[in-house]
């Protein structure tokens, strides 16, 4: 499942193409007279950006987790067990200055030997697995499902019919891109001219005075990009470079009838096959972010003066990296899941997904298997603005409307700005298959090679949850993971507003309409309802 950091970019980009262990009481004040309180309106500071999934609603007007809060009003010094949560995802940068302490060890395992020491079928697994190998690009499931050939497949149809409607988008995005990344070149070098230096300011640009109708025009060119959240026009340059190689991707990759990306030696549609991979979980490449950025969500080393912090502490991060430049395997997961499972996670992020699934039985009887060993899955609604209900999204816990799993959690993304806007535009939601909602967009957490980034997606809001239900595993551990899924849904803010869906203002629900519980989660509701559940 993709982060939407570009995404969010290109309607800006097409705008300027086309015309220029407590008891407190918990936190009971209804949100819908929260409303009668200032909302924040104000730019958000840098400190507020980097931590806003951390803040409190009623305190700060930002519609945070009220993490901040738990950690000085409840945890203080209190002593919590260490959790194991498993990250399904790219692979993790476990070297990075705000992940290497929160890293997993397999202490059964001799690194490096060559040897399966602890006799799990995987050979110096000190870390997690890669059921990856040196994979990294890969095709869209659908796209799998037109190469193969098949035509007698149930959903060879509807593969064709989506192909082409894809292929021709992003071959009409790339044209876009191409001369939106050649028109900001373009007013850098002139803006670099006019000032004799690199680094000028927006504030030397909107200061400029001119009838210079070329200078005129890249001044509003840029004063556009700033406006639409650009600090710089380098930093215009660089999304705008991102997104190309994004779109080049989904071209040359995922969207090629004729790639293979398939290089670990394994079969996906061959389920006795099941050893296959290395135990390298790290990224194969810098651009390979996502794991990391997920890793840090969750577990970046709290308050030790680094880029950011993670919801919980006490964790140990158990890299698994199966999740491509692609879609990822329904196999790989299945088995994935299985690993993090029989290995020790009490907590599983899955921030992947796709709307094709040949063998979602396997993933289902994996998620069903994690239920029924006592551990918490957490997963991303995805981020195509739509109903779940209606528009399948995989991988799922229900079979025919029945659930298989009491501790499965999906969850859509929030906006950091609390009103009709608070549902982020991307995301997925759904009455009866999604949730709860969580902080998504604009999330700032580690990137491989010591660096950091601000991303969204639901992709950055399952692994907050993740987070809280490891604060929970962590200081009331006789609490089962069933009992876990029901105090975040239960302990969340209810918001009782309308509010936009999928970015479309003509679509405006109540936003208890978007989700089972119609709540935004809350750390410090749910420590104080764990800590009573426990008495």
């Amino acid at each position: 499942m993709k982060t939407i950091k570009t995404v969010m970019l290109s309607a800006a980009v097409a705008v300027l193409f086309s015309g220029c262990g407590g008891t407190a009481n918990i936190l009971s004040t209804p949100l819908e007279n929260i409303d009668t309180s200032p909302l924040k309106v104000s730019e958000l500071t840098e400190n507020e950006k980097h931590n806003w999934g951390h803040l409190d609603l009623a305190k700060d007007t930002i519609p945070g987790m009220s993490v901040d809060k738990t950690y000085t009003e409840l945890i203080k010094n209190k002593k919590g067990n260490t959790v194991i949560v498993a990250v399904i995802d790219s692979g993790i940068d476990i070297d990075h200055e705000d992940l290497n302490d929160v890293i997993w060890t397999n202490k059964d395992e001799i690194p490096n030997n060559g040897k399966d020491d602890d006799n799990n079928g995987y050979i110096d697994d000190v870390h997690g697995w890669n059921f990856l190998g040196d994979g990294y690009n890969e095709q869209l499931e659908y796209v799998r499902i037109l190469a193969s050939g098949d035509t007698n497949s149930p959903d060879y149809a509807r593969a064709q019919n989506l192909y082409e409607t894809e292929y021709q988008k992003w071959l009409g995005r790339k044209t876009q891109y191409d001369q939106i990344y050649q028109q900001i070149k373009n007013t850098d070098d002139l803006l670099t001219k006019h000032f004799g230096k690199k680094d000028y300011t927006k504030e030397e640009v909107k200061a400029i005075k001119t009838e210079d109708q070329a200078l005129l025009q890249a001044t509003q060119v840029a004063n556009y990009m700033y406006s639409n959240g650009m600090d710089s026009m380098a930093d215009a340059l660089k999304e705008i470079s991102e997104g190309l190689e994004s779109i080049n991707d989904r071209l040359n990759y995922n969207l090629n009838k004729d790639f293979n990306g398939r290089v670990n030696g394994d079969d996906p549609n061959n389920w006795n096959s099941k050893f296959y991979g290395n135990g390298n979980v790290k990224p194969v490449k810098k651009s390979e972010s996502h794991g990391t950025h997920v890793a840090g969500i969750i577990a970046a080393e709290r308050n030790n003066g680094k880029g950011a912090n993670g919801v919980a502490n006490n964790v140990k991060i158990m890299s698994v990296r199966t999740v491509p430049n692609g879609d990822e395997y329904d196999k790989d997961i299945a088995l994935a899941i299985r690993y993090a499972v029989d290995n020790g996670a009490t907590i599983i992020n899955g921030s992947f997904g796709k709307s094709f699934s040949p063998h979602s039985d396997w993933v289902r009887d994996a998620i069903k298997y994690a239920s029924d060993k006592d551990v918490v899955f957490v997963h991303a609604a995805g981020n195509d603005s739509e109903n779940v209900d209606v528009e399948s999204n995989f991988p799922d816990d229900n079979v025919n409307g029945q659930e298989i799993s009491n501790t499965y959690i999906r969850v859509g993304a929030l906006e950091p700005k609390y009103g009709s806007n608070i549902v982020a535009s991307f995301s997925n939601y759904g009455k009866q298959n999604v949730d709860v909602f969580a902080p998504g967009a604009k999330i700032y957490s580690t990137t491989p090679q010591n660096e950091y980034d601000t991303k969204g997606g639901t992709s950055m809001a399952a692994p907050a949850v993740a987070g809280v239900a490891a604060l929970i595993r962590s200081y009331y551990p006789k609490l089962s993971a069933a009992q876990v899924k029901q105090i975040i849904m239960d302990s969340g803010l209810a918001i009782k507003t309308k509010v936009v869906v999928g970015g479309d203002t003509n679509n405006i629900k109540p936003f208890t309409d978007l989700s089972k519980t119609g709540r935004i989660v809350n750390a410090y509701n749910a420590f104080i309802m764990a800590a009573k559940m426990s008495i």
